[in-house]
């Protein structure tokens, strides 16, 4: 199955996450979400760190920092119902509503 690809990810995210933030983990983690979620029509995907780790090959630590990192920058919501459960997340794309108010 194709699956459509956002270019700005190759050329805005992945410098601004891997280069300026050397957070190389956190670009892995947000291609991974964003994959995930374009296999479901629900808004968001419900997966431990666990899962994460060892879909993406990261540690579950590297996950957990570039999880923290991804909410701190505004490109990832986690929703949890208890301190105990499994997250749902949901990727945030903030270049869409500026491309779309400066195009003209």
């Amino acid at each position: 199955m194709a699956v459509p690809f956002d270019p700005h990810f190759i050329d805005i995210l992945m410098p601004d996450l891997v280069g300026h933030d050397r957070s190389p983990a956190a670009f892995l983690v947000y291609l991974y979400l964003w994959r995930r979620l374009s296999l479901t029509s629900r808004g968001s995907v419900q997966l431990s760190y666990a899962t994460m780790a060892l879909e993406t090959g990261l540690s579950k630590p590297s996950v957990q920092r570039a999880v923290t990192h991804l909410k701190r920058r505004g490109l990832l919501s986690v929703k949890t119902e208890s301190a105990t459960s499994v997250p749902h997340y949901a990727i945030q794309r903030p270049w869409v509503g500026r491309l779309k108010a400066g195009a003209p």
